[in-house]
């Protein structure tokens, strides 16, 4: 958000498109700590990338995607965009985060989660999109099971950290609080499955950049 790894308040409001949201997401990130660099610095370019996962499309998980234009595929749930363009939801999203994006909206065709409702990306089960509502009403959870059944949930903003379905904290941001809820309980029984390796959230201060092997 702020040209050349420095902060610049005028920078990061154009980006974020409003002074509320500037207020509520000032973000700082140092040279060679965004999402290419960092990508590069394990050769990865973005033309790699078979699909980039927008698991919903709040400013600190949709804006700058130009720094992944490369990407082959841009993937995000259709009821997700629907709720992005409602006008009560204005002040939240601003659609020039990804106006240059080809976004590409799927419908859902499995029934994983908390309300039963969710995306089989190969067709094989081995990755599942599953949504999470309450924070946003189409958030998706991303499952990756291998064929033993052993699996790595990666949660997004159902929770901030790992504290949250530890203790059953639901964000500060909701569309829906008993929905939150609802999603927050699945993520707990989801991280406490034997079968679970890993359970992260977005968020979470703790974790450290690491390499999963299933």
């Amino acid at each position: 958000m702020s040209p050349n790894g420095e902060f610049d308040k005028k920078a990061q409001i154009k980006s974020l498109g409003t002074v509320m949201l500037y207020e509520v997401n000032q973000g700082r990130i140092g040279l060679g700590q965004c999402i290419d660099e960092l990508l590069l610095a394990i050769g990865i370019r973005d033309s790699d990338l078979d699909a980039v996962l927008l698991t919903h499309l709040d400013c600190d998980h949709a804006n700058d995607l130009v720094q992944v234009k490369g990407a082959k595929k841009f993937l995000v749930a259709a009821d997700e965009v629907k709720f992005a363009r409602k006008i009560t939801n204005k002040v939240r999203y601003f659609k020039n985060w990804w106006k240059d994006i080809p976004l590409t909206e799927f419908e859902w065709n499995d029934t994983q989660g908390p309300v039963g409702r969710s995306y089989d990306l190969l067709g094989d089960g081995s990755i599942e999109l599953i949504n999470i509502p309450g924070h946003a009403d189409d958030l998706f959870a991303v499952k990756v099971m291998n064929a033993e059944g052993r699996f790595v949930l990666l949660f997004s903003d159902g929770g901030y950290a790992r504290k949250s379905w530890e203790q059953m904290i639901t964000s500060g941001i909701a569309a829906d609080k008993t929905l939150q809820k609802q999603s927050l309980a699945w993520i707990r029984e989801q991280s406490l499955d034997p079968n679970c390796v890993e359970s992260l959230a977005n968020h979470d201060p703790d974790i450290q950049p690491h390499v999963i092997e299933l």
